[in-house]
């Protein structure tokens, strides 16, 4: 099964500040601020949606189709991704422009000031799906994740106007978009990703109940945090997966990158839509105790010890039989 992965390609540049931001605000000079910060750390990490959920599915064996734009410096990013089994050969780079990056400061009050440059990202929108299609042998899926809000739109009416099965994510973008945006962008998903929180947006802008949007979707994937995920389909009963016991609580940026990974893979292996849940809440757990959203290892015996011991020994059979 070949999946295509779309959305965003970044690199983040986070730094410490090892003092209080409001301290060296003056309150009546508010109006002509101009700071500088001595860090203390500097870290570099690989992220964007669309790479972290196509790396999480390199790890688990399934070579994704990674979709999206970046800069002339991502030669280094590419071959890293190509070492975790992604398929990168339809990234478009830009002749002009740098790869999306984010640049985050944080004080030791935990407040933080950053900037998001898009970059490379904006000229996501003129890539052609069928291009992709023609150059691996057609596509069975395709994720529309979190991107360029036109190419998001672009790449969901080429699904259509070409019959390929398409996933609905709208992630952080979902903020900044329309419900009329929203509509088109769900009506007819094959699999529509939420969190909690994300799902009353959706239903809040686009004026439609939950029982609307089920009539409109395959199946719609809730992530609850803490609580795992729901998964329901219009006339069925919800399936409900719990998350994995954790070790350690590291950094939940990149969680929910992680369990779409994971539920796409046994997507592609097709085991029911219960166990790939598992397999997403599984992966979500290696994610959240590591800092970093690709700074994780999968070492295939130390996840199916952990995947037994949280879903059971016949669960853990069938997932076995396709983590080679």
């Amino acid at each position: 099964m070949r999946i295509a992965v779309t959305g965003s390609i970044a690199t983040d540049h986070l730094m410490t500040f090892p003092g209080r931001f409001a301290d060296q605000l003056v309150a009546d000079q508010l109006h002509t601020v101009s700071l500088s910060f001595l860090v203390d750390a500097l870290d570099v990490r690989r992220g964007g949606v669309g790479a972290n959920i196509s790396f999480g599915m390199g790890q688990l064996g399934v070579r994704p189709v990674l979709v999206g734009a970046a800069g002339p410096d991502f030669d280094e990013y590419r071959a890293w991704l190509e070492r975790h089994g992604v398929d990168t050969g339809s990234v478009r780079i830009s002749e002009m422009l740098h790869t999306a990056r984010f640049v985050c400061t944080t004080d030791t009050d935990h407040n933080q000031i950053g900037s998001f440059y898009t970059g490379a990202m904006s000229e996501a929108r003129l890539i052609e799906l069928k291009s992709v299609a023609d150059r691996v042998g057609g596509l069975d899926l395709v994720l529309i994740g979190a991107n360029d809000p036109e190419a998001m739109l672009r790449h969901t009416e080429e699904c259509r106007t070409r019959n390929i099965p398409f996933a609905a994510d709208f992630s952080q973008q979902i903020a900044r978009m329309t419900g009329e945006d929203i509509r088109i962008l769900l009506d007819g998903a094959t699999y529509l990703f939420a969190n909690e929180y994300e799902k009353g947006l959706i239903e809040s802008k686009t004026g439609w109940t939950s029982e609307e949007i089920l009539g409109r979707v395959g199946t719609r994937v809730t992530t609850l945090g803490a609580n795992g995920v729901r998964i329901e389909r219009s006339g069925e009963e919800p399936i409900e997966v719990g998350t994995a016991e954790e070790e350690t609580k590291a950094d939940p940026t990149g969680v929910g990158d992680a369990f779409r990974a994971g539920f796409l893979a046994g997507v592609a292996w097709g085991v029911g839509l219960e166990r790939a849940a598992q397999i997403g809440c599984m992966l979500a757990t290696l994610v959240i105790e590591t800092v970093g959203t690709q700074e994780y290892e999968l070492r295939r015996a130390h996840f199916m010890d952990r995947f037994t011991k949280a879903y059971g020994h016949e669960a853990a059979a069938e997932v076995r039989a396709h983590l080679t």
